[in-house]
């Protein structure tokens, strides 16, 4: 294994770490909705983020007093509370939506960030881009469906949670190279810990010990995932990995089909190849103009 992994070129290295990264993503949202069946959402998302904090500050201990110093307090205050309220809208729709349905919906969030990169970054993006945006956002309502006699609220959640995570990584951007990763990883678990943590005594019900071993750990899968994903983005240029993104459309629908029985409507198959073609196809507009410019 040694021997293969050191034969591949860094490039590589960020696809295969970048993929494993969302694979312990899709295992978190399993772990997510199967909690869910028993507990509250806000208290699955305690669980996660609470876990994951503890596990953080054990093993970031020697680095913590370096790692709590920051120059932009507000800006991480903000992406924080994006990143929480993306956890939060999505873990409470894995609740009322099949896992696919849920995840391919979210799968919106690129071209929200394109739309707020625009208005909050000032960048300029061309009618084929904005085209694919459009095809791509086309593609949430025909999973969604409003006005039709099976639409359910519950379909906006993943909505409002791409919202979030474009916000998030829109801050994200704003930040840049200024401050360690792990300086900003440290900050949205704290901050994650902390609303949670006020909001649970309205939804907490005592977990069967199982459940409480469950919980303990839950928050390691996404703090593994978020490491990989910095590690990745270390090795190769997100632009590179951009399309694997969309592996996690497809471990959402093959783990729910596993795991909970669910098979996808035709809407939601036919909205899912509308999302991942306009994705790719505005990664390629972008992927094309950096290299022309």
């Amino acid at each position: 294994m040694q021997l293969f992994w050191s034969a591949l070129s860094a490039e590589k290295q960020g696809i295969w770490l970048y993929c494993c990264a969302i694979v312990l993503f899709s295992v978190m949202d399993i772990v997510a909705k199967d909690l869910m069946t028993r507990h509250s959402s806000m208290q699955v998302v305690w669980a996660r983020y609470a876990s994951q904090f503890f596990w953080t500050v054990i093993v970031l201990s020697p680095r913590l007093r370096s790692l709590v110093r920051t120059n932009h307090l507000g800006l991480q205050l903000i992406r924080s509370a994006c990143l929480f309220g993306g956890t939060a809208f999505f873990f409470t729709s894995l609740k009322h939506l099949n896992l696919a349905e849920a995840v391919a919906i979210f799968n919106i969030s690129p071209f929200l960030i394109t739309i707020l990169s625009v208005i909050v970054l000032k960048e300029l993006v061309g009618i084929r881009r904005w085209l694919g945006v459009a095809i791509g956002l086309s593609g949430a309502l025909i999973i969604i469906q409003p006005g039709a006699e099976i639409f359910t609220p519950a379909s906006i959640l993943p909505v409002l949670a791409a919202i979030c995570f474009a916000g998030y990584a829109i801050s994200t951007r704003f930040l840049g190279s200024d401050e360690p990763a792990a300086t900003s990883f440290f900050y949205t678990t704290l901050i994650g810990t902390i609303v949670a943590t006020i909001l649970l005594p309205f939804s907490w019900e005592p977990p069967t010990l199982p459940d409480a071993a469950i919980m303990a750990t839950f928050g390691v899968i996404g703090a593994c995932g978020h490491i990989l994903l910095i590690i990745a983005l270390g090795l190769t240029q997100a632009s590179v990995v951009a399309p694997f993104t969309y592996l996690g459309v497809v471990l959402g629908a093959f783990w729910g089909f596993v795991f909970f029985a669910e098979v996808p409507a035709l809407n939601t198959w036919i909205g899912t190849i509308v999302i991942i073609g306009a994705g790719l196809y505005v990664w390629h507009r972008e992927k094309s103009v950096k290299e022309n410019s």
